[in-house]
């Protein structure tokens, strides 16, 4: 199933993120965690089509999505940028990335973050936040998306890391490997939850796996 839905709104999250809120299709649901497949509504382009992971809730009158763009090559995120309200897009039916199996650490690298977006939010509506941690690693502190929003969330424990940020205050400047993993994760047992680039994900499933962790608690963007 595919449809054209018009944006309703578009704002600025970073200097490379914007959130897109979109119509939507009555009877429309997804779970958070799940992603859909847009297209801008345009010629050349219609069939040019991308992953992106749903950030809003669905008792929301309109969906939302937290959108990177990249500057470096003429691709949907490019031309995504240069959208305005009342333009549309080709929405496409969910699909399954990140599942929710239980408390645990989320950890992103970037724009992984967001298909945790919706899962930290519905927990948070939930009242079920206690005993979830968020780690992401960003290359600097402007490259963090939400921060406002993740650090005011009652209950979760939230660790910012920066690779390429020196002078900034109230984060870590480590790398995600296994020295970080032993220092700052207490629990190797729990459920954890990786979203980033490939050889990020890669890595971090073979290091939490050689510490101890089970395969099977080990969720990833597949």
């Amino acid at each position: 199933m595919q449809q054209s839905v018009k944006i309703l709104n578009i704002s600025k999250v970073t200097h490379n993120v914007r959130r897109y809120e979109v119509e939507k299709p009555e009877g429309f649901r997804f779970e958070p965690g799940q992603a859909t497949e847009l297209s801008i509504d345009r010629n050349g382009w219609r069939e040019k089509k991308n992953p992106f992971t749903f950030t809003a809730l669905n008792d929301w009158d309109h969906l939302e999505f937290t959108i990177k763009s990249y500057f470096d090559h003429d691709g949907v995120t490019r031309q995504l940028w240069e959208l305005n309200p009342g333009d549309r897009l080709i929405l496409r039916d969910p699909w399954g990335t990140i599942t929710y199996r239980g408390p645990g650490t989320f950890i992103a690298g970037g724009a992984g973050v967001t298909p945790f977006i919706a899962i930290l939010r519905q927990l948070e509506k939930d009242g079920k936040l206690a005993g979830h941690r968020l780690i992401v690693s960003n290359h600097r502190a402007d490259d963090i998306i939400l921060r406002d929003e993740f650090e005011a969330m009652e209950g979760l424990e939230v660790t910012w890391t920066l690779t390429d940020d020196p002078n900034a205050t109230g984060v870590l400047h480590e790398r995600i490997d296994e020295t970080f993993l032993k220092r700052h994760v207490r629990d190797i047992s729990q459920n954890f939850y990786l979203c980033g680039p490939d050889p990020m994900v890669k890595e971090l499933r073979g290091t939490l796996e050689g510490l101890g962790a089970s395969t099977e608690a080990l969720t990833w963007e597949k």
